[in-house]
Formats: structure tokens, C-alpha cells, sequence
């Protein structure tokens, strides 16, 4: 990489982050990253136990097991590891975007609460015709999945020639496919629904809102603490949709424009909406079986070996370093898998990564080029792997397809 081109990194959030994660929460409603600095303080917390857990995990062949997290966090995320990736420009300090993995949401005894969309026909004999209607039903889902959230960056780095967007939102896939044992079968995605400028929400004013008397923010912040109160409040049975203003009905199971770029990105990766939506806003939930996504089987981990000069790389990827003491950083940059199954960077990568060659790194090759202007050379995205088990044969690497890919 050009020494004068500026360098992103991705690493884990810490307590100096959080005036600049408030402000960047309050430029969307995201039920997991709140404009609340109590909630934030105590998600940063946890995330740096998760580093740390992972970090010590990594060195063990047993599961790890999840213990109870603190800081103002829901009942949702009770037992689960919390992830928060802050994206800066090297050397600043400055948080310009963030995203967050929570290694389970619920379980048993602590479901996730949401509608599922369903039809219903009805017929009469006496005119010979009939009518289909979509109701809603409280689901109560039990079985724990990973959960993207929060993914924000700043409106003037949105487009930028490196796909910071993009970077900030894969690294979750990346850091999720080096530590899988934490992590779980699912994973789901809730994504926003369209939000006015000031902050309400039209399906929760003419569905919700009915039922538990509260405005869309008050529900929105007790949700961090319970959600018993939505199965104690919504009723059970069917609610017909059809008893809704129509603009109201069109913006359930759809999402913003702000959002939209996400859906796509999740779709490409093999997320899909099945009729699941939030009983707050009615944004859709997508989910991608964990082991299924492509990107997630192309990760590998690899010691890295001596240096080497960029024009003797031939790909491009996330590479992530995580050290003893949970401190992990993510960059995007060209690589080279040499015979030996080493992982060769540039010293300017290395140094980014505040790392050292012989060290362990994940990495995850790319398809699109991170630098414009290198040449088509270095969208491949073959995966050399480190051990006999990873090897594969180049009959079998042909078969391997990308699935209809795409964060929250």
C-alpha cells in the first residue's frame, strides 16, 4: 500500500470511544446500540471480557462457556459474549464507524420476541369469492442465535474508495469464522425499518403502541433491560394487518433507505427473510445458516511469515491479529500465502497490526480489490490452506460457488 494512502484499522472499542459512540448513535435507532451512555459504557465492558475470553479460548480445545454479562444489557443478551469493532484511521484514535456481534441473543427461558407474518384465506359460498388477509402472531423463539448489530459509519467516510463499510461490517464474519466455537448455528440480523426524522416509528404508533402504552423510545430503552413485558402485553392469536393505515402496512417487512445497502450486502452473503418481523417497527429478520456463509468457510488462520513487498502480493483480504490480552485489529490489505502455507504482509501491515512475524493471523481473502488501480490480479479469492486438513483439491475448489450473499 502507498505510504502516502491512509491506513484503517479495526479494533476492539475501549472506554475512550464512548462520547464518539454516543454521537454516532444517535444518528440512527438501533435497539442495540442505544443513545444511552450508561448501556454503551457497560456493552464496551463487556466486549473487552469477550476479547479477552476469546483470546483465552483460542488457546483451549474446550467450548467456551458464557457467563453473566452486566452494564445495562437486556436479558436477551444475559449469558452471551458481546463484540463491539470500532474502525479508525491508523494512528488517530478517532472512532469513525463501529459494528457489534453478540454471540447468543436468548435462549431458553429468555426468547426473542417477534411477529411472524402469515396468511389467512377466507371464503364464502354465498357471493363465491374470497379474501386473503397477512396477520401477525407473538413468536417466541427460544433457540439462541448469533446476532449482527450496530453497524454505523460516519456520513462523509460512506463510499469511500476503500469500502469501509463493507470492511466494518465483514470483519464481523471474519472474527466470527477464526473463534467459531463461540458462536452459534443461526445467525440473525433485525434489521431497521424506516424511522422519521424524529425518531418514531409509524408501525409501532398504529400497531404496538395499542397494546403497551408507551412511545417508540420509552419501549425501545426497556427492551435493554426486559422483554416480558411484550409477551405479557401483545395479544395472543391474530392481528389482522389489514385493520392498519396502508402506509403503515407497506412499511412492515421492508427497511429504510439508509438501511438498504445492508439488506442487499446480507442477502449477497445467503441471509433471507422467512415472515419473521420486529413487533416494534416491523423491520424484517434475516438469517443465514453460521456455517453456510461463504466468506465464513474461506477464512483461515496462518502464522505470518518475513515481509514482503507489495508488488510480490497476489491477494487481497481482511488480516486480524489477536494477542494474550484480547487486543485485536483488523486491517485490509494484500497478502501472499506462500508454500510453506506462511501468511507474507508488508511491513507496513505488520506494523499495523502491532505484530510480529511468526505470529498467528486470520485472514479472509477478498473478491473485490481493497486498492483501486492494482489490476484485476488481485480479485481471486483462493484460499491456501494451513494444515493437511484444509487441503483441498483444485477439482474441488472449482465446485465452490458463491452464495447469494449479505449486516445490521
Amino acid at each position: 500500500m502507498p505510504k502516502s494512502a491512509p491506513m484503517y484499522v479495526i479494533r476492539r472499542a475501549m472506554a475512550s470511544d464512548l462520547p464518539t459512540l454516543h454521537k454516532l448513535s444517535k444518528m440512527v435507532h438501533f435497539i442495540n446500540l442505544p443513545p444511552d451512555q450508561e448501556i454503551i459504557s457497560g456493552k464496551i465492558r463487556n466486549s473487552r471480557k469477550s476479547f479477552t475470553r476469546a483470546a483465552r479460548d483460542a488457546k483451549s480445545v474446550h467450548k467456551p462457556k458464557a457467563t453473566a454479562a452486566s452494564g445495562g444489557l437486556s436479558e436477551k443478551t444475559a449469558l452471551a459474549d458481546i463484540f463491539m469493532f470500532v474502525l479508525e484511521e491508523m494512528n488517530t484514535e478517532g472512532c469513525i464507524g463501529t459494528s457489534q456481534l453478540v454471540s447468543q441473543m436468548g435462549g431458553v427461558g429468555h426468547p426473542n420476541v417477534c411477529f411472524k407474518l402469515e396468511q389467512r384465506e377466507k371464503y364464502t359460498n354465498d357471493l363465491k369469492f374470497g379474501t386473503k388477509h397477512t396477520v401477525a402472531r407473538v413468536h417466541l423463539d427460544e433457540s439462541g442465535p448469533t446476532e449482527l448489530g450496530g453497524l454505523i459509519l460516519q456520513p462523509s467516510f460512506r463510499g469511500h474508495k476503500m469500502k469501509l463499510g463493507r470492511f466494518v461490517a465483514l470483519v464481523r464474519f471474519h472474527f466470527l469464522a477464526l473463534h467459531r466455537k463461540m458462536f452459534r448455528p443461526t445467525i440473525l440480523a433485525e434489521l431497521m425499518a424506516p424511522i422519521s426524522s424524529d425518531g418514531t416509528s409509524l408501525v409501532w404508533d398504529t400497531l404496538g403502541r395499542r397494546f403497551i402504552p408507551l412511545s417508540y423510545e420509552e419501549a425501545d430503552r426497556f427492551c435493554q433491560y426486559s422483554r416480558e413485558f411484550m409477551t405479557e402485553l401483545l395479544p395472543e392469536g391474530d392481528i389482522h394487518l389489514s385493520l392498519l393505515p396502508p402506509q403503515a402496512r407497506a412499511q412492515i417487512g421492508e427497511v429504510g433507505p439508509e438501511t438498504l445497502p445492508a439488506r442487499r450486502m446480507l442477502e449477497r452473503l445467503g441471509f433471507e427473510y422467512n415472515g419473521f418481523v420486529d413487533p416494534f417497527d416491523g423491520g424484517p429478520y434475516v438469517t443465514a445458516n453460521t456455517d453456510e456463509i461463504q466468506i465464513v468457510k474461506d477464512t483461515f488462520k496462518a502464522n505470518i511469515g518475513a515481509t514482503i513487498h507489495h508488488d510480490q502480493t497476489d491477494q487481497v483480504g481482511i488480516v486480524s491479529v489477536l494477542n494474550n490480552e484480547g487486543d485485536f485489529r483488523a486491517i485490509q490489505t494484500a497478502f501472499q500465502v506462500d508454500r510453506s502455507g506462511k501468511l507474507r504482509l508488508t511491513s507496513e501491515a505488520v506494523v499495523a497490526l502491532h505484530a510480529e512475524v511468526g505470529a498467528e493471523a486470520g485472514c479472509t481473502p477478498m473478491r473485490v480489490p481493497i486498492e483501486p488501480g492494482r489490476g484485476s490480479k488481485r480479485t481471486k479469492s483462493v484460499t491456501k490452506k494451513t494444515s493437511s486438513k484444509k487441503k483441498t483439491s483444485k477439482k474441488t475448489s472449482k465446485k465452490k460457488t458463491a452464495r447469494r450473499s449479505a449486516s445490521s
